[in-house]
């Protein structure tokens, strides 16, 4: 397993880029709309021949799907990989995928909600950056922020080398340094206990979710702290954390849950920064080192993501 996450070749326009579907089936029209915008930044595209294939919920059987990630990973032709949608699938592959031939050819990767067990474990197992961000039969589909859109086309094509986002609140202040993990809060704690559990010690930890309700928000959080996970991050940065159905009551008490979850904590906290579901979903290199710098409410990217 790598210590330091090894940076892949930024893009450049004219190179090809795939797209695959690891984890819920796919809508055609959705996947056609998200790979005309990747289309118009310039790349090629090579879709998957099994993007739109279907095995109940799933974007076809679990081997598949793997093969298809691997086959992508080790096309020379492919530069970086997007992953279609989220929903959920990613974590039936984990034990499929040959993590050291995964790791003699890195290349961006891109994805984020249910691909956060791929983002990790291409961190810690295949030791590359990976890029939590905006899926295309999903985000792009829909249409990005000028901002958002901007921002990932810069990051991937190396013209953005470092960059701070704004948190909205400081819940504990102070200031740390680490590499970036992270990802969905449920589906990062569903890695919990088992191999694919990212490394907490002396990190930077990111977490977002959407459509929970706030007492199984604080469940997750409360699993975290008792797994020990909380005491050995660095510091902790929250994103958007939505409630179902947009409930106001809901979205105070997953605040003040956050509140209580990381009150004995001696790492800073910050919240709302616009990445993951419901924000404009800013795209956050992973493996990369960070720094929190609490009074300012900043999450500060202080490397490149990209060789």
């Amino acid at each position: 397993m790598n210590t330091r996450p090894n940076k892949p070749r930024h893009l450049n326009p004219g190179d090809t880029v795939g797209v695959v579907a690891p984890a819920a089936a796919v809508e055609r029209s959705h996947l056609e709309r998200g790979v005309g915008v990747l289309a118009s930044m310039g790349f090629r595209v090579k879709v998957s021949e099994r993007a739109l294939a279907r095995a109940g919920i799933l974007a076809g059987e679990d081997r598949e799907r793997a093969g298809e990630l691997a086959a992508y990973f080790a096309d020379p032709e492919v530069k970086a990989i997007f992953a279609a949608r989220g929903g959920y699938g990613c974590g039936r592959l984990m034990p499929m995928l040959d993590w050291d031939a995964i790791a003699r050819t890195p290349k961006i990767f891109v994805g984020f909600s249910d691909e956060t067990f791929l983002l990790n474990a291409l961190v810690d197992r295949a030791g590359m950056v990976a890029i939590h961000g905006p899926m295309v039969a999903m985000d792009l589909a829909r249409g990005l922020s000028a901002r958002s859109f901007e921002h990932m086309k810069g990051l991937l094509l190396g013209e953005i080398r470092s960059f701070t986002m704004d948190a909205r609140e400081t819940v504990r202040a102070g200031n740390a340094e680490g590499e970036l993990i992270g990802g969905c809060l449920s589906v990062l704690v569903a890695t919990v206990g088992t191999p694919y559990a990212p490394r907490f010690d002396g990190r930077v930890l990111f977490l977002e979710d959407v459509g929970e309700k706030a007492y199984r928000v604080d469940r997750m959080l409360v699993q975290l702290k008792q797994a020990g996970a909380l005491e050995r991050v660095a510091g902790i940065v929250f994103g958007a954390i939505r409630p179902i159905e947009g409930d106001e009551q809901e979205a105070r008490l997953i605040t003040r849950f956050i509140a209580e979850e990381t009150a004995g904590l001696k790492c800073p906290v910050l919240t709302g920064i616009e990445a993951g579901h419901g924000s404009e979903n800013f795209v956050l290199p992973f493996g990369v080192r960070v720094r929190i710098d609490g009074a300012a409410r900043r999450l500060e990217f202080i490397e490149p993501a990209l060789a």
